[in-house]
């Protein structure tokens, strides 16, 4: 039996139905919270739109606040949703919100999800992975010309003379907050907060953002540092003189945190009929595909969708094991005092 992928003339044939339910008034709307870039994000909308005929109203997130202000929103909207669909950029802050008390999000388990890998998706529905991307060290190839001289691990950042030229983004937004907590599910609160004053007391510097720290490698300002593969790939694809490093692949190693993007059905969503079609649609190979082949280069989370000649293929690496559900109670308790570090 063939897995359902949810072709784009199945949806336009549901979204006409979904308007002449309507009693022939204009297409429902759905209103999309989105953690994703606007540059990455908007042409998947646009492509749902003309495919369905249906209005998206498109509520992009800043990089400041990436994922955590959408979360927010919606936790302040409770008692009045407004949005339908939130489309993160991580996982985190989706699972805080399926463990919230009450919680804010409700189960869906959409047909096009069927054949996406159970690491990548909540048991019961509540969230769903797709279209990854993966914490890589990106290096400045001037300052290490020879690739067997690149850093390829965790603790490369904390080889002596190597902090003061290296770096990371804060691990309080996206998915440098995603990574921060897998550190934290896996080492225990000590050993991490131990790790980030390690790193502190060796030089390394901790910035605002992915894209702010891959410039400051790109443009030699630092000799390597951890980022997303769809910041390193930007600066790749600009020739810039950096190359992607997949970290931790050798025997005892972390392994490589491969974080998707997540689907989440708002509770008490005002356009619920709207909302599963537009996440049938985000969890489609059609969308991972387009993903994959876009400027960000994301990472098919199926082994089978096609994807361009550098887009990494995640059944021939070693991936850190990473159970999300346990990795979002870990961040919840110590969220507070992980804000509280960088900011004291």
């Amino acid at each position: 039996m063939a897995t359902p992928r949810c072709p784009l003339h199945t949806l336009s044939a549901l979204a006409l139905a979904l308007a002449l339910a309507g009693c022939g008034g204009p297409p429902a709307d759905v209103v999309l919270y989105c953690a994703v870039d606007q540059s990455h994000s908007e042409p998947i909308v646009r492509a749902f739109e003309a495919a369905t005929g249906l209005r998206v109203d498109f509520q992009p997130d800043i990089e400041a606040t990436k994922s955590i202000g959408h979360r927010r929103r919606i936790q302040e909207e409770a008692n009045n949703p407004r949005c339908d669909v939130f489309w993160n950029n991580e996982v985190v802050q989706s699972v805080l919100l399926a463990e919230a008390s009450p919680a804010l999000i409700e189960p869906y388990i959409s047909p096009a999800a069927a054949d996406i890998p159970d690491q990548f998706k909540d048991p019961s529905g509540l969230w769903t992975g797709f279209a990854s991307r993966a914490r890589v060290l990106i290096v400045n190839t001037d300052r290490y010309p020879d690739p067997a001289d690149y850093p390829r691990t965790t603790d490369a950042f904390l080889e002596p003379g190597a902090g003061e030229h290296s770096g990371m983004a804060r691990p309080l937004t996206g998915t440098t907050a995603a990574h921060g907590a897998v550190w934290l599910n896996a080492w225990g609160s000590e050993r991490t907060f131990g790790h980030l004053q390690a790193l502190t007391d060796n030089g390394v510097r901790f910035g605002p953002g992915n894209a702010h720290l891959m410039r400051l490698v790109r443009d030699g300002n630092l000799d390597f540092g951890w980022t997303d593969t769809d910041d390193a790939k930007a600066a790749i694809d600009q020739g810039f003189p950096v190359a992607q490093v997949v970290p931790d692949q050798g025997p005892g190693e972390f392994g490589l945190v491969v974080i998707p993007n997540t689907v989440c059905l708002v509770k008490g969503a005002p356009h619920p009929e709207a909302a599963r079609l537009l996440i049938d649609f985000l969890l489609s190979h059609e969308v991972e595909r387009m993903l994959a082949e876009g400027d960000s280069g994301q990472i098919p989370v199926r082994a089978e969708v096609s994807r361009p000649a550098g887009v990494l293929k995640l059944d021939q690496l070693t991936l850190a094991p990473i159970d999300w559900a346990e990795v979002g109670h870990t961040y919840a308790d110590n969220v507070d005092a992980l804000e509280d570090w960088f900011n004291q």
